[in-house]
């Protein structure tokens, strides 16, 4: 099947941004996590757009060249096996994510946005492991800081949060690629909760402290029944 591509730029591929690094995370027994992220660049400046100058950027991610598809989903046939499957055909975003789960733990995720939903497939075992309708998301939740974390809000089925260096990129590609239906809403916040499955809400707090962001991850609520 032919992909197309929202962009019409011919980028050569270069070697991927490294994964966001932490300094720990708490395991599942833990009732609060926190998370340090490894110093970046001091240097930071505010961007107007596409977020009306609330968020406070890296210069790295503002000069950052976009292109949307950094794996070259046509080259692996995993990844082109389960879009055709759904009948996908336009790929707006492809890259390697960190993704928390309810339990807390880490775990290395593919992150694919179509013109019609998000795809979380296991790198390793090249398993789809969720299929989000663009539809369903509600809205994203950021922070006002120079961190990575994303949380993505489906209040019909449960939230995801993740990590990325290119989390402005696919922010902007979420927002474009529903515009034609809906305004996606963006909460920018340095303290915000999300669903980490059925019957668990869990908040992120972000501090800027001395040579980074310290994020705290905590158990907020427990729903009875």
């Amino acid at each position: 099947m032919d992909f197309r591509y929202k962009s019409q730029r011919r980028v050569q591929i270069d070697q991927p941004q490294p994964l966001p690094k932490f300094d720990s995370a708490g395991e599942d027994s833990e009732e609060e996590q926190s998370l340090r992220l490894k110093p970046s660049l001091s240097n930071v400046t505010d961007d107007q757009e596409p977020f009306m100058g609330f968020k406070v950027r890296r210069k790295a991610s503002l000069h950052r060249d976009s292109r949307g598809d950094y794996l070259d989903v046509r080259s692996h046939p995993f990844l082109m096996r389960i879009l055709q499957k759904q009948g996908d055909k336009q790929v707006l975003f492809a890259d390697k994510v960190l993704k928390f789960t309810g339990s807390g733990k880490i775990k290395r995720r593919i992150l694919l946005i179509t013109d019609f939903a998000i795809y979380i497939v296991d790198p390793e075992s090249g398993a789809l492991k969720r299929r989000i309708a663009l539809a369903a998301v509600e809205k994203m939740c950021l922070s006002k800081l120079s961190d990575n974390f994303f949380a993505i809000i489906v209040p019909t089925e449960y939230d995801l949060l993740m990590a990325s260096t290119r989390k402005t990129e696919i922010v902007t590609v979420l927002v474009e690629a529903t515009k034609s239906d809906y305004e996606l809403e963006v909460d920018f916040s340095n303290r915000f909760e999300y669903n980490a499955d059925a019957e668990l809400v869990k908040e992120v707090h972000f501090e800027e402290v001395e040579g980074g962001v310290k994020t705290r991850i905590s158990r907020k609520q427990v729903h009875a029944g």
